[in-house]
């Protein structure tokens, strides 16, 4: 099975639709599907099963002999929130765990990074140690 995590968004329920156009059907959604407006983005998909976010890493935990691979697109991109707790929490702290599992179940990833990682680009787009502390996310 594929897992694609942000699955609820545009991007990550454009990859799921190119996914089963492709032929594969056997799709975990992650998410936390409370938008409903959100459900119109996946609603014509075919998926297997939908996990809450706040569930994923322990499904993970319990299912991960069984996971091909995984599409890590999920992420808080909300320009009206200027909490940088929630930031840090679903953007840095939620893909470390994810990279972790992977790490420790030997998984495949795929991830996206963007504005909400680099900012404006005005120091590129680098992710060396010495300039991460000075990027600001654009959010």
């Amino acid at each position: 099975m594929i897992i694609v995590t942000g699955a609820a968004g545009f991007i990550g329920s454009c990859l799921v639709g190119k996914l089963n156009a492709e032929g594969y059907k056997d799709i975990v959604l992650v998410d936390n599907f409370e938008d409903e407006k959100k459900a119109l983005n996946y609603r014509d998909k075919h998926f297997s099963s939908m996990v809450h976010r706040d569930d994923f890493i322990a499904w993970l935990r319990e299912n991960h002999k069984l996971v091909q691979f995984i599409f890590h697109i999920g992420a808080r991109t909300d320009t009206t929130e200027f909490d940088k707790s929630i930031f840090d929490e679903l953007n840095v702290n939620y893909s470390k765990d994810v990279w972790n599992a992977c790490v420790e179940y030997g998984l495949p990833l795929v991830y996206a990074s963007s504005a909400a990682t680099y900012g404006l680009g005005e120091l590129g787009y680098r992710d060396d140690h010495e300039v991460v502390e000075d990027l600001k996310p654009l959010n």
